[in-house]
């Protein structure tokens, strides 16, 4: 009996392990993570190997009291937040040969210059709503069993990531420098850094960028395509939807320590498996206008220029490639403006960012309290949301800071533009009593707001790329009348294709909208079989 039980357990030891990772960046509770060195000294030999180069301190780790995953590596994390001898520097773990379900790396940033400790976190799930990004919750972190602090606890973006995204992790995933240097190789321009202007010398592009995975080859692919390549060029190259949401993300919360901002870095590209290339958001500790330059000028930007910045910031510089490419695109900046205006409306305007914050704010209040390295007072952390803090940085009350960035937002064409709606989706089923099967999915949607062109994204298999077609009001693509707003169009599968899932992005003289409003992970769909009934 003892025998069948210890097989029972070692048989459902890596089920529980697999669930435990599942709910691994989960924000409905605070993560355990614990780390065992050897040696007494480790925070001298982290120090040390922080200095010199990217050696790691073999540990043992468990995470919410797992089993112990022996062999991993651990190290001061990357980014000026270290401090030597420091009570809470950022960490970052390799696994080793270890797997906590799909991760291999964790990442725990000490959150400074946030005296809110919500910024990381907040910004990550808003991010999420409508695009994909890495996760973020929080995590405890006991080092020889001495509880080391509490950080935020960021998903890397490595194989694990990829993986669950992208459905491989085989592509190439490069970066910007961290840390760019302001001394460039012979022949090369300055300032240059991660914006994709287009530099014909590998030397050029090595000073600015990192390979994580494979070749730096996507880098001048992309800066030729949006440098002069056109758009049939850039669409092939770039997946545009992903870049237009991380813009307009971008702008809207004021996240300069990103390609919008001063250095055009903390951001990733990776080149999926049919060549085309993603921009991943980086991190987002600095968002809601705690860093303040947008490479415009030498100086950083006042609270009242962060708050008004311009929906269109960069759109004529040619030297933000990725911005003025898409967004001289009249479609892509309609679609630019939708997206900024989404993220206004259901975060800031509808009240969600203050109750979310607040929120965070109390989850970790406790933990945050029994950390005594923090970098803020409790009382600096209480009035973070609503007030400016510290004298030097100066980082805005992020609360506060979002409701006067609406009220600037409202003012603009971000929101003054009224979209138009779509209501009343139907697929039209098989005439009753007919013997004849349909083949094809015949589409139609009432669109309100004098529409000027309807768009019908669909694809039948759950992994295939999104096909589009025009949606016409002509009375002949079964939309009913013709001139009743009422838009059809047909799409035929090919033969073994049984189902479909599809969205709408409608135009007017104006502004874009879509239906399903969250159309990256929200679709219509139905089936033949449905349609036959």
């Amino acid at each position: 009996m003892k025998k069948n039980l210890t097989s029972f357990l070692i048989f459902l030891a890596p089920i529980l392990l697999s669930a435990q990772a599942d709910n691994f960046y989960s924000t409905d509770k605070i993560q355990e993570i614990r780390i065992q060195f050897e040696a007494d000294n480790w925070k001298y030999l982290l120090d040390s190997l922080r200095f010199n180069g990217e050696e790691l301190l073999s540990g043992v780790v468990s995470i919410n009291g797992a089993t112990a995953m022996e062999d991993a590596g651990v190290r001061y994390r990357d980014g000026r937040s270290f401090t030597p001898s420091g009570k809470r520097n950022g960490i970052y773990i390799d696994l080793g040969e270890n797997n906590f379900g799909d991760y291999k790396v964790l990442d725990l940033s000490s959150a400074l210059r946030d005296p809110s400790l919500v910024r990381e976190v907040l910004a990550s799930e808003i991010a999420r709503t409508y695009f994909d990004a890495p996760k973020a919750n929080y995590a405890k972190v006991f080092i020889n069993d001495e509880y080391y602090g509490l950080f935020v606890n960021k998903e890397a973006v490595s194989a694990g990531y990829l993986k669950r995204v992208f459905g491989n992790n085989n592509g190439a995933l490069l970066m910007p420098q961290s840390d760019p240097s302001e001394v460039v190789p012979a022949g090369c321009n300055k300032k240059v850094y991660g914006s994709l202007q287009n530099e014909a010398a590998d030397a050029c592009i090595e000073n600015n960028w990192i390979s994580i995975q494979g070749d730096l080859s996507p880098v001048t692919t992309l800066a030729k395509a949006l440098m002069g390549g056109g758009q049939t060029q850039v669409t092939a190259a770039l997946d545009v939807d992903a870049a237009l949401w991380m813009l307009a993300f971008n702008n809207v919360l004021v996240n300069l320590s990103s390609y919008t901002g001063q250095y055009a870095n903390n951001y990733y590209l990776y080149q999926t498996e049919n060549g085309s290339i993603s921009p991943i958001l980086g991190n987002l500790n600095l968002a809601f206008g705690s860093f303040k330059n947008t490479g415009e000028g030498a100086s950083d930007l006042s609270t009242p220029a962060l708050l008004t910045l311009n929906p269109s910031l960069h759109r004529g510089n040619e030297q933000r490639p990725l911005i003025s490419a898409l967004l001289n695109e009249e479609l892509y900046y309609k679609q630019y403006l939708a997206n900024m205006r989404l993220i206004l409306v259901e975060w800031v305007l509808s009240g969600k960012l203050e109750n979310r914050a607040k929120a965070l704010q109390s989850l970790l209040a406790e933990a945050r309290q029994e950390d005594g390295g923090q970098y803020y007072t409790a009382e600096e952390f209480g009035q973070s949301l609503e007030e400016t803090i510290g004298r030097r940085s100066r980082i805005p009350g992020l609360v506060a800071f979002m409701n006067r960035r609406a009220s600037f937002l409202q003012g603009t064409e971000v929101y003054t533009l009224l979209p138009p709606e779509v209501s009343k989706v139907e697929v039209e089923g098989r005439e009753r009593f007919s013997s004849t099967q349909l083949d094809e999915f015949r589409i139609h949607a009432k669109v309100d707001g004098y529409p000027k062109n309807v768009y019908l994204y669909y694809r039948f298999t759950g992994q295939a790329d999104f096909q589009v077609t025009s949606m016409l009001d002509d009375g002949n693509h079964y939309d009913k009348e013709a001139g009743d707003t009422v838009f059809g169009a047909a799409v035929k599968p090919s033969a073994g294709e049984q189902g479909i899932e599809y969205y709408f992005m409608v135009e007017n003289a104006k502004p874009v909208s879509y239906s399903p409003t969250h159309y990256n992970f929200e679709r219509y769909s139905t089936t033949l079989r449905e349609v036959n009934k």
